[in-house]
């Protein structure tokens, strides 16, 4: 693993405990909404499609007939990143967020930790290897 594959690999979690830092500025600091933010929006989604990346690279976005860009493969795929980056955040915090007020222990300071160590988590698992590509009988085209 090079440097810079370690920087990207850690640079959610470490969103994650920078949120956490943050939570000791004054409530109103813009730098506390701001590094709470970027981090719930983007954090955990992007740990866990970290782990995801080449099972979803194996295949590649199939463009319309007309090719008008030539380079739809890569901005799709990236669109793509992108979205499940947003949704995946979004999908853990409401999970994360129910567990804790279905046990009575609801707490936006709780709800960061948890996140924060799913994230450094997440960070610390291999990437999955994606599967060959199966063409043969039965195999819609």
């Amino acid at each position: 693993m090079t440097p810079q594959e370690l920087m990207v690999r850690m640079l959610p979690p470490f969103g994650g405990w920078l949120a956490l830092t943050a939570l000791a500025l004054p409530e109103g600091s813009a730098l506390r909404i701001a590094a709470m933010t970027v981090f719930v929006a983007a954090g955990p989604g992007a740990a866990l499609v970290r782990i995801c990346g080449p099972a979803l690279g194996a295949r590649p976005a199939e463009g319309p007939v007309e090719r008008r860009d030539p380079a739809f493969e890569r901005h799709s795929d990236l669109l793509e990143r992108l979205m499940l980056i947003v949704f995946l955040s979004v999908a853990i915090i409401l999970l994360v967020a129910t567990v804790f007020i279905a046990t009575h222990a609801f707490s936006a300071q709780r709800v960061l930790l948890t996140l924060t160590l799913l994230t450094t988590v997440a960070a610390f698992c291999p990437r999955l290897r994606a599967s060959p590509q199966r063409t043969g009988k039965g195999m819609a085209t």
